[in-house]
């Protein structure tokens, strides 16, 4: 291989010093025809060859091989051939006598004949991509896989990223809600893959039917949908870059935070500093290019789309109300009624008639019981003996002075002793626990071990006013006095009754 100088020199003699090629072949030690070829090009042009090789061995079953990777294209990424497995089939079905390197070599090629290409896209103002990621974090002490909602803008590349615990419908629509509160309008339209959140079905022709949830949402806000082809993520390229982008750089190390709201307060503040930046091949920050966005927004509706995942139901004899496959309790007064279940992010909420009957943490895990054990007061008033086997009761956390009361009521009453523990737990359906706790301990200190007391002092406290039991301190109740009764005072119940006092058996 002749190098750049030596191109360089040969052709200097010859075309500016007007050396023949027979001289500069002598005198640079290269054969005539070299220097003719090197007259031709300023450079070496390296090796060239005339014409595609004829593969004798491989060409009778390079149809066969096209036929497999094209088959490959509707198979699952991890289940293609692989060129080894290919040449591994030729010599088995097709008796190829060949090596495995010239099949490599085709294989390779034809991968890459038929990668596919883009056209560079330009976007309007106005317009959004929306799309869920995955990642891991420490939330509360403890690892968990999460999912994330993103937003993206195309045309000013802002976006809006927010952590749940499982990717559903309501994470899904309440993401939405949150993106177009921090956006400060709704974008005219939105992109999206065909995603079971918000596609129900694709019929005939490529018509997506929504599922009710997204349709709600979309009613209540008025932006247009648009779908992705089905399998081809490039389509929503833009959030695809933002869902790979909050990876990288807001979790990355894992994030560690004490609950989704502290961890949700983190990706905000990333997004709103990323306004500060400049991408490659603007000239503007993100929040300045944002301004057009906003122009052409739509306005936010005077109240936000309820969010909610909701589901018809009965209340079981357990006073259980059965919700994505995990129960949450009810007043007992509820039982075997029909309720409403209303599954938002963060809680359920069940409804009987217009009426919210109880608010629970959301639970993601499956068949689980989630009791509040003030729904289960009431039946065991009426039912004392169950109190020590009542399942909801079991983590209950009560101050040592209510397992005090109780032993010393039951010590002095027996069952009536228990059911009047249990009036007193019953407090907390009005105050909180630690205020009961605290006139507990009062009547305790008092020695006053009964429900009245604790009640009393319960209400003194609310009221402001002294807990004790001297009737001078409450002017406006009527004051009764009792006297010592004198025998001569009955004479006058007989008076006008003609009777005399002897016939009463009363001395005179």
């Amino acid at each position: 291989m002749f190098t750049v100088e030596l191109y360089a020199a040969v052709r200097r003699a010859v075309m500016v010093d007007g050396l023949s090629h027979r001289e500069a072949a002598r005198r640079f030690g290269v054969h005539r025809n070299t220097i003719s070829k090197m007259l031709q090009f300023s450079v070496p042009p390296g090796y060239r060859r005339r014409e595609r090789p004829v593969l004798k061995k491989l060409g009778p079953h390079i149809a066969w091989i096209d036929g497999i990777l094209e088959s490959d294209r509707s198979v699952h990424a991890k289940q293609r051939h692989t060129a080894q497995r290919i040449f591994e089939r030729l010599r088995a079905e097709e008796g190829y006598t060949g090596g495995y390197t010239v099949v490599r070599e085709y294989v390779a090629a034809a991968t890459l004949r038929s990668r596919e290409m883009f056209v560079p896209l330009s976007h309007r103002p106005g317009h959004a991509q929306a799309d869920f990621g995955e990642a891991d974090a420490y939330i509360a002490g403890r690892k968990v896989r999460f999912h994330y909602f993103c937003m993206d803008l195309p045309h000013s590349d802002d976006g809006f990223v927010k952590a749940y615990p499982a990717e559903t419908a309501e994470a899904f629509c309440d993401g939405h809600v949150a993106a177009f509160a921090h956006f400060g309008g709704v974008p005219q339209s939105i992109l999206y893959d065909n995603t079971k959140l918000a596609v129900a079905k694709i019929v005939k022709g490529g018509k997506r039917l929504r599922s009710r949830m997204f349709a709600e949402l979309q009613s209540h806000y008025l932006f247009a949908d648009r779908f992705g082809r089905p399998g081809k993520g490039n389509d929503k390229g833009k959030v695809e870059g933002l869902v790979g982008y909050v990876r990288r750089n807001f979790m990355t190390p894992m994030p560690v935070a004490a609950s989704f709201d502290a961890l949700n307060a983190q990706l905000i503040d990333g997004c709103r500093k990323r306004r500060a930046a400049v991408l490659r091949g603007h000239t503007g920050t993100i929040g300045e290019r944002m301004q057009a966005d906003l122009a052409v927004f739509m306005p936010l509706p005077s109240s936000p789309y309820d969010a909610c995942h909701k589901v018809a139901t009965r209340v079981s004899s357990l006073s259980l109300v059965r919700y994505r496959n995990n129960d949450y309790s009810v007043p007992t007064r509820y039982g075997h009624q029909e309720v409403l279940a209303k599954g938002y992010v963060d809680r359920v909420e069940i409804a009987c008639r217009d009426e919210i009957i109880a608010i629970h943490p959301r639970s993601y895990e499956i068949a689980d019981f989630i009791y509040s054990p003030l729904h289960y007061l009431a039946l065991l008033e009426r039912k004392p003996g169950a109190l020590d086997q009542a399942a909801p009761l079991e983590d209950w956390q009560l101050g040592e002075c209510l397992h005090r009361l109780r032993r010393l009521l039951e010590a002095r009453m027996g069952t009536p002793g228990r059911r009047e523990f249990i009036q007193v737990l019953r407090l907390m359906e009005n105050f909180q626990q630690h205020q009961v706790e605290q006139a507990v301990t009062q009547a305790l200190g008092l020695g006053a071990i009964s429900f009245d007391a604790v009640k009393m002092l319960l209400l003194a406290r609310q009221e402001n006013r002294p807990a004790r039991l001297d009737l001078t301190l409450y002017p406006y109740l009527p004051v009764a006095r009792v006297g010592a009764t004198d025998p001569r005072a009955y004479l006058a119940l007989i008076a006008g009754t003609g009777l005399s006092p002897e016939t009463q058996g009363i001395p005179a």
